[in-house]
């Protein structure tokens, strides 16, 4: 069984993600991002390899081992308020940690990662799971975290490519959109869905977007929720 996804994500009013990049400058200490995550009540969150790398305390782990581990669901920690979730198909992030805010890591990966990489996400006490032997399968990440740890609303929260490959996967039964009054106006930055040059030409299976709620926040920032209808 699939956990509802809401993907949530604060960006300016040209759709960009990169705060550093958003002018005027101060609109990016008035985010609520985190509130409106609190609010949403997820059992898990999302991130991207990218996203996720930018939490790691380590360098690299250890390049070999003598120790074969299996190909199937560790899990270090269960029946947490809630988990952190990074896609990392070919195991490049080194934790140093076991988790984000008090929130347990589990690390989705593909049957390639070496066993070393699986004995170094161990001895951090990080849980992955895989999903695909060569390439993710995002679908399946979704049913094991269902049924290993019984997320039922998994809030996915980028980057803009993370996004967007569920997004096309027709994975996203919902946006949580907050708009600041900020703009980037130039090309380079990611947005809110986004792809890579060779998925550039896949439009995603969106049968519907339905406006489920909208508020206007503080600071003239916009809050928005669609209801997703993939075809």
């Amino acid at each position: 069984m699939k956990p509802h996804v809401i993907c949530h994500m604060v960006s300016s009013v040209d759709g960009r993600i990169l705060p550093s990049r958003w002018r005027p400058k101060g609109a990016r200490a008035s985010s609520p991002f985190e509130r409106l995550h609190e609010q949403l009540e997820g059992d898990a969150w999302l991130v991207g390899r990218v996203t996720g790398q930018e939490f790691a305390k380590s360098d690299a782990y250890p390049a070999h081992t003598s120790q074969v581990w299996p190909r199937s669901p560790w899990i270090a920690k269960r029946d947490a308020g809630a988990y952190g979730v990074v896609l990392d198909a070919r195991g490049k992030i080194a934790w140093g940690r076991a988790d984000i805010g008090g929130d347990p890591i589990i690390v989705v990966l593909t049957q390639q990662v070496s066993d070393a990489h699986l004995q170094g996400l161990r001895g951090d006490g990080v849980s992955y799971i895989f999903a695909g032997t060569h390439e993710l399968d995002l679908g399946l990440a979704l049913d094991i975290l269902n049924r290993e740890l019984g997320i039922q609303r998994l809030l996915l929260e980028g980057g803009g490519g993370a996004n967007g490959s569920f997004l096309r996967a027709g994975l996203v039964d919902e946006l949580s959109l907050a708009i600041l009054p900020a703009v980037d106006g130039a090309n380079g930055a990611p947005s809110v869905f986004d792809s890579t040059d060779a998925e550039a030409g896949m439009p995603a299976p969106v049968a519907s977007m339905t406006l489920k709620s909208s508020q206007v926040l503080d600071d003239g920032a916009v809050w928005l929720r669609y209801q997703i209808d993939n075809g």
